[in-house]
């Protein structure tokens, strides 16, 4: 690799060399054996030529060797990286599932990339505080973002204005995903969907549903729709709060994440009947899917590392590779599978076509719905 890089650069370092004595060198001619000088024009075999049209071609050769001394500085920096430490922005708060993440995540990178590789927590307002700052940062591959569907598309849809754009970053790759549980307490007497659908349109008045977000909201009101029911959201704090409210039934259902759900499912005080994911989980093998019971709906909830718009190709795909690489790594995959979380990769383009994709999904749930966060 180290050759590689030093054969470009040798070759970069050649190629401006020779445009630069191309452009520098200067080049006598004694126009007067063949010209017949005028003010302006000089003639040559008939043809006329104009010193202004020199001037400018003189011009337009500076342009050039502008463009290459820029190219050859972002080539640099590629040929360099990493050279310095690298920090990964995480926009919640340590402790939490995307910081614990982060944390296992930047350990095997820092591995990959001979840098140490540093998690600074940035919390506040949905993540909006954390991924702002990554959109304002230098595009060198030194500041990353473990960027939650939260903050790259829940909020899009959520919110009339944000200080972030999508423009704003570069996807490197996929991380994990998070499938949601659909959950009912075990003195429920549901114990398939079909019940559940069936008691619920029975009686429209009495179901509701627990969500601690307005991303766990626009998923449920979406299942309302595919279900063609009409159960009543509840707002909670936070997940644990979510599901308390269903195993105290004081909620007929929630969808969470797997890592608050586990608890109440541990000491048997709530039930799945169903999983969000277009595939069952390892951890839940006799759990249908919603899609196998006729519901078409495949939602997870995810976990990609992504950097500020600009940064230079190069960073990008060795940024991937090391991310790949970590992704596959059987430590990785045993302290993920604690968190209830999968590995799963992409390339950079086709995180970027999810990130589109889900944005236009969740704004029409939104403005179906009236659900906005400002």
């Amino acid at each position: 690799m180290q050759v590689e890089r030093l054969t470009k650069r040798c070759s970069c370092i050649l190629a401006l060399s020779s445009l630069g004595v191309l452009l520098f060198t200067p080049i006598h001619v004694d126009f007067s054996r063949f010209f017949h000088i005028s003010p302006l024009l000089t003639k040559f075999e008939g043809t006329v030529l104009d010193f202004s049209q020199m001037k400018q071609m003189k011009m337009k050769m500076f342009f050039v060797l502008g463009a290459f001394l820029l190219l050859w500085s972002k080539l640099s920096l590629a040929l360099d990286y990493p050279n310095k430490p690298i920090t990964i922005v995480v926009g919640f708060s340590a402790g939490g599932s995307s910081d614990v993440i982060a944390r296992i995540v930047a350990e095997k990178l820092s591995q990959g990339l001979g840098q140490p590789v540093v998690v600074e927590n940035r919390a506040g307002v949905g993540s909006i505080v954390g991924a702002t700052y990554v959109s304002h940062a230098k595009p060198d591959g030194y500041t990353l973002l473990m960027g939650a569907s939260g903050p790259m598309v829940f909020n899009h849809a959520l919110y009339s204005k944000l200080p972030y754009a999508v423009q704003d970053f570069t996807p490197i790759s996929l991380i994990c995903t998070f499938p949601l549980l659909l959950l009912t307490s075990s003195s429920q007497p549901f114990k398939t969907v079909d019940d559940l659908i069936g008691f619920s349109k029975k009686n429209p008045d009495k179901v509701n549903y627990s969500a601690s977000s307005s991303a766990f909201q626009l998923v449920t009101e979406l299942l309302n729709k595919k279900f063609g029911t009409r159960f009543a959201h509840i707002p909670y704090k936070g997940s644990n709060d979510s599901v308390t409210a269903l195993i105290s039934n004081d909620v007929t259902m929630t969808l969470v994440d797997a890592g608050a759900a586990s608890p109440a499912l541990q000491s048997s005080r709530a039930k799945v009947l169903a999983v969000s994911s277009s595939e069952r989980l390892a951890e839940m093998p006799t759990v249908p899917t919603l899609s196998e019971l006729g519901v078409d709906l495949r939602v997870s909830f995810w976990t990609g590392l992504l950097a500020p718009a600009g940064t230079p190709k190069d960073i990008v795909k060795r940024i991937h590779e090391e991310m790949v690489k970590v992704l596959v790594n059987p430590d990785v995959k045993r302290k993920f599978a604690n968190l209830f979380v999968i590995p799963a990769s992409s390339t950079p383009e086709e995180l970027s076509k999810q990130i589109n994709s889900e944005i236009s999904l969740w704004k029409e749930v939104a403005l179906e719905n009236h659900i906005k966060a400002d």
